[in-house]
């Protein structure tokens, strides 16, 4: 059944660490079957908290979800999202 990856960026910290986030994330997708569904469009708040974006992204399974996500080279590559942002991230899976 299919998986969404979320991603909620609340607040950019280091926009320098975040640009290197994204120079590495290509790289980190090679081998996983994944399909970006929203890439930090315009977004309107309808509840909840505001956020500064937010990310979704589709895969064939949770298990291949939770493959890439912990994969060593998007681990890498998320420290450096670590320290450019604070995020929430959540897989969820589809109906």
């Amino acid at each position: 059944m299919t998986a969404y990856v979320v991603f909620i960026k609340e607040r950019i910290k280091d926009q320098a660490e975040l640009d290197l986030y994204a120079s590495k994330v290509p790289a980190a997708r090679a081998g996983h079957a994944m399909t970006p569904l929203a890439r930090y469009g315009t977004l309107e708040v309808l509840e909840g908290p505001a956020m500064e974006g937010a990310l979704i992204a589709s895969f064939p399974t949770m298990e291949e979800a939770k493959a890439w996500y912990h994969s060593p080279a998007y681990q890498e590559a998320a420290q450096h999202r670590f320290a450019g942002a604070d995020y929430r991230v959540f897989i969820v899976e589809g109906v």
